[in-house]
């Protein structure tokens, strides 16, 4: 009798530890799931130009703080990574016009007001520095600046083809599609050919009464690469998005931009 109490007792003790170890273990799995299936963050390179002169005029030009302000808190505030690059690296000159009273947004209002943002936007990384395996996407805001560094500069345009070849979002917006003048594809044929692209429109530059002193017309140039470009009314918020390529006509185009961009992200 007192054998079989023993053996009884045993068994007891034995499926009481085989239930503790499968508790355990189905613990673990869980935690283990749990980790697996937490988002990734998000990242996005912008990248503003260095050129703060407007031609042989005299006049100071830069980014379009618009441009620049609207797409960054709109992809911050859902929360993405963002790091800021310039040719140059360091503080990428503000065209001092996109801060007079008539040009204010509440991301420019916001972006007075935040220090921080300021601070980071003063210490750009070097453009060569930075590498496409670390990002998910590139965004260029623009301003008549491009036009004259990053339409040209190789360590731009690498990128660009090195996103696109990666199947990895680029995004412009107002004159920074001039970036695409020298991009190609694998095939050596520019990388806007048969693509729906837009940009600043020749009737905006005529507008501001710059056409004779920037190096070429957004528009145009476009055109010329075999990009199928499309407008709205001058001054109208209008984007266009073909595959990995989104691009926006003016500083009232930004926001539709980001948009765009926000959602190749997710």
């Amino acid at each position: 009798m007192k054998k079989i109490i023993i053996s009884m007792f045993t068994l007891a003790l034995f499926a009481s530890c085989g239930n503790k170890k499968e508790s355990k273990e189905t613990t673990e799995d869980t935690s283990t799931k749990e980790v697996t299936e937490a988002p990734k963050v998000k990242k996005v390179l912008f990248v503003l130009t260095s050129h703060s002169e407007l031609g042989d005029t005299g006049v100071k030009t830069g980014f379009w703080v618009e441009e620049f302000a609207t797409p960054y808190y709109h992809l911050l505030d859902k929360g993405i990574d963002i790091t800021l690059a310039s040719p140059k690296g360091g503080q990428p000159p503000i065209d001092p016009k996109s801060e007079l009273a008539d040009f204010q947004t509440e991301s420019t209002k916001r972006f007075d007001a935040d220090k921080e943002t300021q601070e980071k936007l003063s210490k750009t990384l070097k453009l060569e520095t930075v590498n496409q395996a670390d990002y998910d996407a590139i965004f260029y805001p623009g301003g008549h600046g491009p036009l004259w560094d990053l339409s040209e500069d190789k360590n731009s345009i690498a990128l660009i083809e090195s996103f696109y070849a990666n199947n990895k979002p680029v995004a412009a917006v107002c004159h920074a599609p001039a970036v695409f003048k020298n991009t190609k594809n694998t095939d050596g044929t520019p990388l806007v050919k048969d693509k729906k692209v837009t940009g600043f429109t020749n009737t905006e530059e005529a507008a501001v009464e710059l056409t004779d002193v920037v190096p070429f017309l957004v528009e145009d140039m476009l055109k010329e690469n075999g990009g199928i470009y499309s407008k709205g009314d001058d001054w109208s918020a209008y984007a266009v998005e073909d595959g990995l390529l989104i691009t926006g006509q003016n500083p009232a185009s930004a926001e539709l931009v980001a948009e765009m961009l926000l959602k190749q992200l997710h």
